[in-house]
């Protein structure tokens, strides 16, 4: 075939070992090619162009693939623009090259590849896919010759990608497209007319067409798999360029390549930690880029009524069989913009109500607040020419904003993110914090579910010993705690009445009633969606494994969350799981006195919204704690006692205890308790009105208080005894102090004597002290 083509003289030149021979024969395969265009012999043409790829570009021999591929970069420059029909020629054996074991083939791969694209141009990215996978691999080259050949491919091919827009023609891609019906679209599959011309596959976030954009042969939606299949490359080289590849593709505006950040956020952050200092930052600088670009898409969707976020997948049996609500939650603020192609059109009048749609089209023309100055948008005239199914009259026709029709998956990022929220690389935990409090200040609601998750990574930083990462943390953590205060958990309080038209999108189907309030009732579904969807149980359990947590202020912000949340929805948070209860009252041994307060103020604000069983349960687990650990009661038991006087009814508390401790088996711990409550009773200021009443044994509640108390008391002589003086029943404790006789003298014994003692000359029982001078009265004060 060969022989038939080409000349002798031109296989032996391709043949040979030296540069300068392949080269003459490559100028010479370069005028045959000319000659034939200009007499527009295809056959010709096509007869050379096989030839230069079987015997040569597939040979075996490196010097024969060597002098193929020259020939063929000077075929495609022969052929110029009319190149695009022989591409399928020229390209495959170029590409199959580019994994040749030979570091020169693979370098003249490089050049042959360049000079191709350079004629080509824009019809070259038919195979952006392919060339952009064996670039990947030559960033990482060992060859310092081909590293250097692939970054002028490189360059050049993003100069393609840039001056080219986003939308490829589907009869000239030679893959399979996406259809219509499977397109993602913000507004759900796309009703065409089977008349509609020839349309571009739609990209998530985009629409097909907007005034002033042409139709491209870059495909974004084919190019998105294979980076985020390259994205979790180890090699530093291959790294920067992928790098590299995201910042200019996001670069290009009408891209939007920010609705697809969840396909490769995970490899960029996973970057972040990458030993080479210049991948690092060059990822630092995008991740900002992109962070940024988040704030501008909410900011102008906000200003055009329309926020579209997605959230948390919901579970399949979440909802009662609705299919439409099983897909992540689409927050829409207002009714969605015109979708491909252009629907009936529903807008609003100034005072909030809903235009008819013949009369929309004429508002347009006085809508003044949508764009400041619309003519400094150098919008142009729509191209009926192109084909479009979108090419509309110009008249009353509002400019497309970009961003306006990106759907942020937020919570796909915010899934992503997690894991490197606990990472031990402090860039990347800094900056997946940043990324959380940012997605809480812009989606706010739509972060609710993953409350969970959050708090499990928030909690710990916040003790970080890193500054940045603490103080971050801290924000963080507040402005979620804010959020989460700020969202009744009860969505009845909120949800509006629907009647049977609602959520229709035919405005025609829509009452009076809810012309005038469409857009808050759809905000307001929204809303309780996003509540209903909020876990508080297992935020309720994430919260309570941070108390094993090394760090005070871990704990503490836990504590915090609890109390916040019993108090929004008691019932919700304390159901008839034990397990939440349990690890409160193994708190109470928790060595940091902050911690403690705390967990008693939540302890008590338990029992105050609860019943008398729970109140009575609470008191008992109390006491067999105090049991268990005596530590605990002798290091801890006044504080934890005098707390909970502080928040929880004082004589409730002490009848409770003295009817459960009057029943005790264990008589060691009853009378220890009971000595420890008796102390208490005396000198807690907390306990100033418990004593007053004890005082006035004429008064029905203090003799009923008394007797109540008396009867566990009798676990402790001397306790029994400071209580009649006390009540100032003298007259029993004269009697009780002939007892003291009987009773076994020891250490302990005498060590609560000698405490009485000191009480007795204490400003406590000054009444006590006053009443000795009056011995008429109080005869047996003196006995």
């Amino acid at each position: 075939m060969a022989d038939a083509a080409l000349t002798p003289q031109i296989v032996r030149g391709l043949n040979d070992k030296l540069y300068e021979k392949r080269k003459a024969a490559a100028l010479e395969i370069e005028r045959l090619i000319r000659e034939a265009a200009a007499v527009n012999d295809q056959k010709r043409v096509a007869a050379i162009l096989r030839a230069l790829v079987d015997d040569f570009a597939y040979s075996v021999v490196p010097n024969s693939r060597n002098g193929g591929l020259i020939s063929l970069a000077a075929a495609a420059i022969a052929l110029g623009p009319s190149v695009t029909e022989h591409l399928e020629s020229i390209v495959p054996p170029i590409l199959s090259c580019f994994s040749d074991q030979d570091s020169r083939v693979r370098y003249y791969a490089c050049e042959a590849m360049y000079n191709v694209a350079k004629v080509a141009r824009g019809e070259i990215l038919k195979y952006f896919n392919e060339i952009f996978d064996a670039l990947s691999k030559l960033s990482a080259d060992s060859e310092l010759s081909v590293k250097n050949g692939a970054e002028l491919l490189d360059r050049l091919m993003k100069d393609v990608v840039s001056e080219r827009s986003t939308y490829y023609p589907q009869d000239a891609i030679p893959l399979p497209v996406p259809t219509l019906e499977s397109a993602v679209s913000p507004s759900g599959p796309l009703d065409i007319p089977s008349s509609s011309p020839p349309s571009y596959p739609p990209v998530p976030g985009t629409v097909p067409l907007f005034p002033g954009m042409k139709p491209t042969q870059f495909n974004l939606p084919r190019f998105i798999p294979l980076l985020s299949e390259r994205i979790h490359t180890l090699a530093p080289f291959t790294r920067m360029f992928l790098v590299q590849w995201i910042s200019v593709l996001d670069s290009v505006p009408d891209l939007e390549l920010i609705a697809h950040l969840p396909d490769f956020l995970d490899g960029l952050f996973n970057y972040l930690s990458d030993p080479n200092v210049d991948v690092r930052v060059a990822t630092l600088n995008v991740l900002g880029e992109f962070l940024k670009e988040i704030r501008d898409v909410v900011e102008i969707q906000r200003e055009r009524g329309v926020l579209k976020i997605r959230g948390k997948e919901v579970p399949k049996d979440f909802y009662d069989g609705a299919a439409s609500r099983r897909e992540p939650q689409l927050l829409d603020v207002a009714a969605s913009p015109p979708a491909y192609p252009q629907p009936t059109i529903v807008e609003e009048n100034e005072d909030g109500t809903l235009l008819r749609p013949e009369s929309a089209a004429e508002a347009r023309d006085t809508v003044s607040g949508l764009v400041e100055d619309i003519s400094q948008l150098n919008v142009e005239a729509p191209f009926s020419d192109l084909g479009s199914p979108r090419t509309q009259p110009s008249t009353g026709s509002l400019p497309y904003v970009p961003g306006q029709n990106v759907v942020l998956d937020i919570g796909r990022m915010t899934e992503i993110l997690g894991p490197h929220l606990l990472s031990t690389d402090e860039e990347t935990q800094a900056t997946a914090l940043r990324w959380i409090n940012e997605f809480i200040s812009l989606a706010r609601e739509v972060m609710l579910p993953f409350s969970p998750m959050l708090l499990n990574a928030i909690l710990p930083s916040l003790s970080h010993s890193v500054p940045a990462i603490r103080n971050i943390a801290i924000e963080t953590n507040a402005n979620l705690h804010k959020l989460v205060l700020d969202v009744p958990l009860n969505p009845s309080l909120f949800a509006p009445e629907l009647d049977p038209t609602y959520g229709s999108n035919n405005p025609n189907d829509l009452s009076e009633s809810h012309r005038r309030t469409y857009s808050s009732s759809s905000l307001q579904s929204i809303h309780t969606s996003a509540v209903q969807n909020f876990d508080i149980r297992a935020t309720v359990e994430a919260l309570t494994l941070q108390f094993q947590d090394d760090h005070e202020e871990t704990r503490v912000a836990a504590l915090d969350w609890l109390l916040m949340l019993h108090r929004k929805a008691p019932k919700q948070m304390m159901s008839s799981d034990d397990s939440t209860f349990q690890a409160l009252l193994r708190t109470l041994s928790d060595a940091s006195e902050e911690v403690v307060k705390r967990d008693l103020q939540l302890l008590a604000q338990i029992s105050q919204a609860s019943d008398d069983e729970y109140f009575t349960r609470f008191m008992l687990n109390l006491l067999h704690l105090f049991s268990t650990d005596r530590r605990l009661l002798e290091a801890r038991g006044s504080l934890i006692i005098r707390q909970l006087c502080l928040s929880l009814n004082p004589e409730r508390m002490y009848r409770t205890f003295a009817e459960i401790l009057e029943r005790d088996d264990d008589l060691d711990f009853a009378s220890i308790m009971v000595q420890n409550l008796n102390i208490i009773l005396i000198t807690a200021p907390e306990l100033g009105d418990l004593r007053r009443r004890l005082r006035n044994l004429d008064m029905r509640d203090g003799s009923h208080l008394f007797t109540s108390l008396y009867r566990s008391w009798c676990h402790n002589a001397v306790a029994t005894f400071s209580l009649c003086l006390l009540a100032q029943s003298y007259e029993h404790a004269a009697n009780l102090l002939q007892t003291f006789a009987d009773l076994e003298i020891t250490v302990s014994f005498l060590i609560q004597i000698d405490k009485l003692v000191q009480l007795i000359e204490s400003p406590v029982f000054t009444y006590l002290r006053l009443q000795l001078l009056e011995p008429e009265r109080y005869p047996h004060l003196f006995k």
